[in-house]
């Protein structure tokens, strides 16, 4: 058992095969394969599209008990004109992930850049009548100008124990490439300064990486440093590892933990590659 939650952005990814799950897997393999190597992920796949009831029961058999999912809130929700307008949906969506129990924690609320101070007071409220486990992404530049919009921002999250999310992308952008990949991520991801902030129990990283592992280590340094310090504070951080297209994301992942290892040695390893439980019965 990990003393912090380590993960990527999904684990549906094939080019995995022969690297976190065997040549054999199959597609419907991969959520339980990946619980037995990293112990969270991030919902990106509920921002797009709500899964049916049946998948989040399938969901519920293969994530155990300590796994944790951060499932983003629907963008239909999150990037509405009016949030509290879009209360019943939210709570529909809360009903629905209710099978995975506590392992939906915190939910993710990702708002557009054009979300600004002006909408801080219809966020408090949003935040007052949903009373979940929440975690905030903002990316209007006035919350990150230090001026008084980032600390009232700040002192809005920070009274209710809500996370501000951490994002740092300053890796991908250092990226120089004509690469289709890389030029889609830094078109999609926002720049922004890095705000490692710290509001509750459960801090939360999400750092988007270059395509070339060994140029991370410099900025990755920093957070390490960080999420020792919160470990040792007691604090649970979660920290999620993205690559432009993220087929080394994994990889970037166990880079991550065996440097953390190097300023905590007692933590475990990570299993290299874990076996289907279907094959692993057949060789009894």
């Amino acid at each position: 058992m990990l003393p912090y939650f380590l993960g990527c952005p999904s684990w549906s990814e094939p080019a995995w095969r022969g690297d976190v799950y065997p040549d054999s897997a199959r597609s419907n393999d991969f959520l339980a394969l990946y619980t037995q190597v990293f112990n969270a992920v991030e919902g990106n796949t509920t921002f797009y599209a709500q899964p049916s009831p049946a998948t989040v029961a399938r969901w519920a058999e293969q994530m155990p008990a300590h796994f944790r999912f951060c499932a983003k809130l629907p963008r239909d929700i999150s990037h509405s004109d009016n949030l509290l307008a879009q209360l019943g949906a939210a709570e529909t969506f809360v009903e629905l992930l209710k099978p995975l129990g506590e392992r939906v924690a915190p939910f993710w609320l990702q708002v557009p850049a054009s979300f600004g101070p002006q909408r801080l007071p219809e966020l408090a409220a949003f935040i007052a009548e949903l009373q979940i486990p929440l975690a905030v992404e903002v990316r209007h530049p006035a919350f990150f100008a230090k001026g008084e919009e980032e600390r009232a921002l700040n002192r809005l999250l920070q009274g209710d124990e809500i996370e501000r999310i951490c994002l740092d992308s300053r890796a991908l952008f250092s990226c120089i490439s004509s690469d289709p990949a890389v030029l889609h991520a830094q078109s999609k991801k926002p720049r922004l300064p890095t705000r490692p902030a710290a509001f509750s129990q459960f801090p939360q990283l999400r750092f988007i990486g270059h395509p070339e592992l060994p140029a991370n280590d410099a900025y990755m340094q920093p957070w390490l440093e960080k999420v020792a310090a919160w470990i040792e504070e007691g604090r649970t951080p979660y920290v999620f590892l993205h690559t432009p297209d993220n087929i080394l994301a994994a990889q970037l992942a166990r880079r991550f933990h065996q440097q953390l290892t190097v300023l905590l040695p007692g933590l475990p390893a990570l299993p290299e590659r874990v076996e289907p439980a279907a094959e692993q019965l057949g060789l009894l």
